[in-house]
């Protein structure tokens, strides 16, 4: 047994395999550690992209509803950006969350 772990390190082609198998997995640049990192970044940017798909996706029907309706353009204005007419005048309240 000893004598044929010893024919396998004396093998040139085993002695290669075995350095590039390590160069590959540990010091490339493109190296195994370094291809799961990117992996868990893609997933993590792949669920931050369906995040903003949906955000886009409300904004589009809010601008839609905005063009369509004027009432809902001065509601929108009003809550949104604390616009007011010119007769009145706007209290905003805030509760204390203690």
């Amino acid at each position: 047994m000893l004598k044929k772990t010893w024919n396998i390190l004396k093998n040139k082609y085993a002695i290669t395999l075995v350095l590039m198998a390590s160069w590959l997995l540990f010091f490339d640049k493109n190296d195994f550690v370094s291809q799961m990192d990117l992996a868990s970044r893609l997933k993590q940017l792949n669920s931050e992209k369906g995040y903003y798909v949906d955000e886009i996706q409300k904004s589009r029907s809010d601008l839609n509803e905005l063009k369509t309706n004027p009432k809902n353009l001065e509601k929108f204005a009003r809550e949104k950006y604390m616009m007011k007419k010119d007769n009145e005048e706007v209290f905003i309240l805030v509760e204390n969350k203690q």
